[in-house]
């Protein structure tokens, strides 16, 4: 019986410690898996990083907003196991944060905006209704009545009042001449018909005659109505017979002048239909039709002028004012021929690019080069590279391509892949060129109009005088003209421009308002490098500076990573050291 107790006993105990080491064993090492799944979901977590989608150059381990932009940064897509050598997968958060969509070709619904080619243009006084008020004798005005621009006169109007020895010699001649009409009567027509030569009236000549007084300050007066354009003279100037006083139109019509760029061409012709919208009456289209195509191209924008007349009876239509015309394609639709969205095109300058959707359930893309033709309003037409029934991204596409140059794939800015170098990375030494510089901001294309292309040009005369104080090392003149520059890129108007293009402008006001305000030489210059970032970005999509503009470089400013500024000298004078190191830094890059 003992022995049965002892044997159960001992049974028992075996049990207890064979399940406490089966068991208790297995807990363990479900603890430490446990433990070890949580440290590689910290991993993971810590793995991620945050990225611009137009400055992939830019990678931060949180989330937040780009240094350079301002723009919300994006996960970054690291990995990309499974997929072909030139494909690329976005996360769905990344999607999500970056607003991408897609939309399949063919199916875009673009046969209104499709048959209609924009141009861009400007208001400008109809040339065929401008006179110019000149002097009719030689003297010195003594008294202009119209004396400045957009003045309105009409016919018989005081002009000026001249004083001319000659007139006065004249005027005497004819006092004479009445005495002697008698005798001599063609002598004293002779006189009279001098005087009217000089636009004299016949009741100017009478009263001068039944007065027998001479006229000193004789008046001149208007001949025609309408808009004063151009004071040519001014009070105490000497004219001669003949010389221009005032430059006068008549803005009862008025030209509406546009660009046609060379590959436009053949689609205008005189008495096609034009339709004509303004900024002012953004909600209003005018008629017009098309009266004269310039047989000459202009060699720089390498566009020609497209002109139409506009009725302005109602002073609607002022010179100077910005206008978009939209004109019906007549191109034969063939074959082939596809419209897309002009937010789906990528241009570098020699490549046209879109991305393409290539799986239907996962959000993986691929670069495909594609052939544009006209751009019809916000459309493309694209005559190769793309078939019905593709899937492309529409929106967000700047966003695709910056997650394909992080992972090393073909992009915008590398042709056959490999990651690229931008300009915050790898300065290795002065031996630069534009084929170092790979700068997202630099070297992407923007859709900037016509109109503000030009309106931007007047922020470079300020922006150039600001690098020169930095250059001097003077913070009170460059907080002076960084505010003169900021007002200048106030006025521009945005409304035409994308959410990019915005971007950039609205962040140069910004660092331009931080620079004003410090008086610090350093302080201004560390938000300088950013200035010159989002500037040259602008500047690099300017088709006709007024000037050559280079781009310079120095790799040791901004912490020995690099920085470039503008200039429109070759000579290096460098304003991030200005007299410490004022010649380091070297040219990499022109705009002309």
């Amino acid at each position: 019986m003992k022995k049965n107790i002892l044997y159960i006993a001992i049974a028992v105990i075996v049990g207890l410690v064979g399940g406490y080491f089966i068991f208790g064993g297995n807990d363990s090492i479900g603890i430490e898996n446990t433990m070890s799944d949580a440290h590689n979901h910290e991993a993971d977590q810590s793995s991620q990083m945050w990225t611009c989608a137009m400055h992939p150059q830019i990678m931060q381990p949180e989330a937040g907003d780009c240094p350079i932009c301002g723009m919300k940064l994006i996960p970054a897509e690291i990995n990309a196991e499974g997929l072909a050598l030139n494909e690329i997968k976005m996360t769905s958060n990344a999607m999500a944060l970056a607003n991408i969509q897609t939309t399949i070709v063919g199916d875009i619904g673009a046969d209104n905006e499709g048959s209609v080619i924009s141009l861009s243009g400007k208001i400008a006084a109809n040339e065929e209704n401008n006179s110019v008020q000149a002097s009719y004798f030689d003297g010195r005005i003594e008294q202009l009545n119209v004396n400045y621009e957009g003045q309105q006169i009409g016919k018989g109007q005081l002009l000026a009042t001249i004083y001319s020895p000659n007139l006065v010699s004249a005027q005497q001649e004819l006092l004479t001449a009445a005495s002697l009409k008698e005798s001599q009567p063609s002598l004293y027509k002779a006189v009279r018909n001098k005087l009217k030569n000089w636009k004299l009236s016949e009741t100017q000549i009478n009263k001068i005659e039944q007065s027998g007084k001479v006229i000193e300050n004789f008046p001149v007066y208007v001949t025609v109505s309408g808009t004063v354009n151009m004071v040519m003279a001014a009070e105490g100037d000497y004219v001669k017979q003949g010389q221009p006083i005032v430059k006068v139109s008549n803005l009862n019509s008025v030209w509406a002048e546009f660009d046609a760029y060379e590959n436009q061409i053949s689609q205008f012709k005189k008495g096609q239909k034009i339709k004509v919208t303004t900024n002012a009456y953004p909600n209003t289209e005018f008629d017009a039709t098309i009266s004269f195509i310039d047989p000459v191209l202009d060699n720089q924008k390498r566009t020609v002028t497209i002109r139409a007349t506009l009725n302005n009876k109602d002073d609607i239509f002022k010179p100077g004012m910005f206008i978009t015309g939209s004109v019906k394609d007549n191109s034969t639709k063939s074959e082939g021929v596809l419209i897309i969205p002009a937010s789906a095109v990528m241009w570098t300058g020699e490549r046209s690019l879109v991305y393409l959707k290539t799986s239907p359930i996962e959000p993986i893309f691929e670069m495909r080069e594609v052939t544009i033709g006209n751009r019809n309003g916000q459309n493309f037409r694209i005559t190769s590279g793309l078939n019905n029934g593709d899937e492309i991204v529409t929106n967000g596409t700047f966003t695709v391509d910056a997650a394909a140059q992080l992972q090393g794939k073909k992009s915008m800015m590398t042709k056959l892949g490999g990651r690229t170098t931008t300009g915050h990375e790898g300065h290795k030494g002065m031996k630069e060129n534009s084929e170092n510089l790979n700068t997202v901001d630099s070297s992407m294309k923007m859709n900037l109009p016509a109109s503000f292309q030009e309106e931007f040009q007047v922020v470079f005369q300020p922006y150039f005088k600001m690098e020169d104080a930095f250059v001097s090392s003077d913070a009170g003149l460059v907080a002076s003209f960084a505010k003169t520059t900021s007002d200048k890129m106030k006025a521009l108007n945005l409304n035409n421009l994308g959410k990019m293009e915005k971007a950039h402008v609205e962040k140069s006001i910004e660092l331009l308002g931080i620079i004003s305000s410090k008086l610090d030489i350093e302080t201004q210059r560390s938000y300088l490098v950013l200035l010159n970032e989002n500037i040259i970005a602008i500047a690099k999509n300017i088709k006709s500076p007024m000037e050559t503009l280079y781009i310079q470089k120095c790799p040791m400013a901004n912490s020995n990573k690099g920085a470039i500024w503008l200039n429109t000298n070759k000579e290096i004078k460098n304003p991030y050291y200005g007299d410490a190191m004022l010649s380091c830094g070297s040219v990499i890059d022109t705009i002309k």
